[in-house]
């Protein structure tokens, strides 16, 4: 079969890939995208969105209890698994499909299919159909990754579960245990948790949610133990006992082990990358600890070839993926590029209550030597969150205090992911204490809070 030339190749259609391959083409370039499962990938179809999704049922059903507090009645409130579980996955496929849509609309050519680099800006495809040869001047590989799986916890999908078993569950836990408190294993807690199940979190680490600032994961893990989750810090899952309708867990803290036995178990202990198979080491590529390392530009030292999103390394999101992804279209076809800034990203955390934070947190920007000035305001301090019926939350701001600059925001309460936005365009724009003070924030709105951190952090707070 002959071989089909493109300008660039893209490998894996995650939203790293795809945003690539879009990019690519809106910039003139003939482009091929590779995907061997899912148009999507991991976000769309077994990560962010779906997630989103269940959570999204959670938060109605817990605001249904809450009903009688906004005056209103709800009788016999209850829940249907199943479509619950049936509505993210519809919510999944439609995004999906649209992926579909996306490329035929930008005329990038679609291989679904197994890819493996061939040689220099050679790459060959496997297909259901057989094999095809492709080459391109420029290959993009944004291969994603995967869920770790530790020797002696790995995932059955009956009573050990990894993210796909918890997306679409056998059975609803009764009680359930969950190793691991970053982004995916405290989402999942919070959204079985609010179902009903006896949840427990195990996190090795000396506290949950250990990237985040210390005060936001201390006051997160308050609201949790108030609605019932068990949280174990400093501890290990040393072995899991299976059984038919049990798991027995030895889990390990300050040095001895106990027995606890769970119907369920989500682990939650991190990624590694796709790096296997691909032809990577062949080619010359580093690879460290399963990520292909790169510089600043995704180049991986071998002219032509570039890793993106996870497959690259930390912060494993699915927008710093997007935007590499523009990055590199842009810098292949000669525009000037702006590399990514990792304390740039934002992370956001869609439990109950939500997480978000960007910069460095306080102990980070005190670690690099900055004198910093702290500001800080309580969600009940707030019009728009008390008459909202979420007074619990709060907002912290961190500045350089010889210049102003803003160094790290982190929040917890309602809608932070959203809120977040707000101080991630403020520190690319360079904004300082005195621009983000002087801006009129709209009333009632949870974004004053954002204005009243600041505020605090020179002594200037109102409402508070």
């Amino acid at each position: 079969m002959a071989e089909k030339s493109f300008d660039l190749i893209v490998i894996g259609a995650g939203p790293g890939g795809y945003v690539a391959a879009i990019r690519g083409a809106q910039l003139g370039l003939s482009v091929a995208i590779i995907e061997r499962e899912h148009l999507g990938g991991i976000c769309l179809n077994w990560g962010c969105i779906p997630t989103k999704a269940l959570l999204r049922s959670s938060e109605v059903f817990h605001l249904m209890h809450r009903a009688k507090e906004f005056g209103l009645k709800a009788d016999n409130i209850g829940y249907d698994l199943d479509a619950v579980v049936k509505r993210s996955r519809k919510v999944a496929g439609q995004l999906s499909g649209g992926i579909g849509h996306l490329m035929k609309k930008n005329k990038v050519t679609v291989f679904m299919g197994t890819a493996k680099l061939a040689g220099k800006g050679k790459v060959s495809v496997k297909t259901d159909k057989g094999s095809e040869d492709l080459s391109a001047k420029n290959i993009v590989v944004a291969t994603g990754a995967r869920a770790r799986n530790l020797p002696g916890l790995e995932a059955d999908g009956k009573r050990v579960w990894m993210y796909k078993d918890a997306l679409d569950p056998p059975h609803m836990p009764k009680k359930l245990l969950v190793i691991g408190s970053g982004a995916i294993g405290i989402e999942f807690a919070s959204f079985y948790n609010t179902l009903g199940a006896e949840t427990t979190v195990v996190e090795v680490m000396d506290r949950i949610l250990p990237v985040e600032d210390e005060e936001i994961s201390k006051f997160a893990k308050k609201q949790f133990e108030k609605q019932g989750m068990k949280i174990m810090q400093k501890a290990v899952v040393k072995q899991l006992d299976r059984a038919a309708d049990k798991v027995t867990a030895h889990i390990e803290t300050g040095g001895k082990v106990e027995k606890h036995e769970f119907d369920t178990v989500i682990s939650a202990v991190g990624i590694v990358g796709n790096v296997e198979d691909l032809g990577l080491e062949d080619m010359g590529v580093k690879i460290d600890r399963t990520h292909v390392v790169t510089d600043e530009y995704c180049r991986t030292g071998v002219d032509g070839l570039y890793a993106i999103g996870d497959i690259a390394g930390a912060p494993w999101l699915a927008h710093k993926a997007s935007h590499e992804g523009v990055m590199v279209a842009e810098l292949i076809t000669g525009k000037h590029a702006h590399p990514v800034k990792p304390e740039s990203i934002a992370g956001c955390t869609y439990c109950h209550p939500q997480i978000a934070s960007v910069g460095y947190t306080e102990a980070k920007a005190k670690e690099l030597g900055f004198d910093v000035k702290v500001g800080r305001f309580p969600f009940i301090g707030n019009g728009k969150a008390i008459a909202l019926g979420e007074p619990e939350g709060m907002i912290k701001t961190v500045f350089d205090a010889k210049t102003g600059e803003l160094l790290g925001a982190h929040m917890v309460g309602a809608e932070v992911t959203e809120l977040i936005q707000g101080y991630v365009i403020g520190r690319q724009l360079e904004t300082t204490e005195e621009d983000l003070m002087n801006t009129v924030f709209p009333h009632p709105t949870l974004s004053e809070m954002m204005h009243e951190a600041v505020l605090d952090a020179y002594g200037q707070v109102i409402h508070m």
